[in-house]
């Protein structure tokens, strides 16, 4: 039997770490297919333009992260409004600056702070309430896999070559 000492104890968001990273790679990878002269192209009249929602994917971690510093978050106060289309520099600078936000978020969460309560509101009524780690996983992670899958679509559409995400694709192969 084997046992830990307290420097070889790992804290609830080192997993979470781990798969950030390798996410943030994959992210930045698809973000930079997006084709800088086609920014304004969206599929369908409800759909947000290629460069708002890749400015939304590239800023999510950021702005999850600092949400989830605090202990709830009022729904009826934020502005949801996806700003107009940024050059792609813009775009892959947002994604690089929001990496390194979440980065510093989870490096420091330790799991008091990871298995507190975070409420989400909605003019103060609760919505939900959840251990903030599981909002990191839900609204930082999932929403963002979420999105950067829907970006991979509107690549398609415009006949970019999809990169390797979770292993092949059918444009690129990393086992061969």
């Amino acid at each position: 039997m084997s046992v830990m000492t307290e420097t070889s104890q790992r804290t609830l968001a080192e997993p979470v770490l781990a798969e950030f990273h390798a996410e943030a790679a994959t992210t930045r990878r698809v973000l930079e297919r997006i084709p800088a002269d086609k920014l304004g192209w969206k599929p369908h009249a409800k759909s947000m333009t290629l460069g708002q929602l890749g400015w939304h994917i590239a800023a999510n971690p950021g702005r999850i992260s600092r949400l989830a510093q605090g202990d709830s978050f009022d729904v009826a106060q934020a502005d949801f409004t996806v700003p107009s289309e940024k050059s792609l520099d813009e775009i892959l600078a947002a994604h690089d600056e929001s990496v390194r936000d979440a980065d510093e978020f989870l490096q420091r969460l330790t799991d008091d702070e990871a298995n507190a309560d975070w409420r989400l509101l909605r003019n103060g009524a609760e919505v939900f309430c959840r251990p903030r780690l599981s909002v990191v996983r839900s609204i930082m992670l999932n929403h963002w896999y979420h999105h950067r899958g829907q970006l991979s679509v509107y690549l398609r559409l415009l006949d970019v070559p999809i990169p390797v995400i979770y292993g092949r694709s059918a444009d690129e192969d990393p086992f061969a």
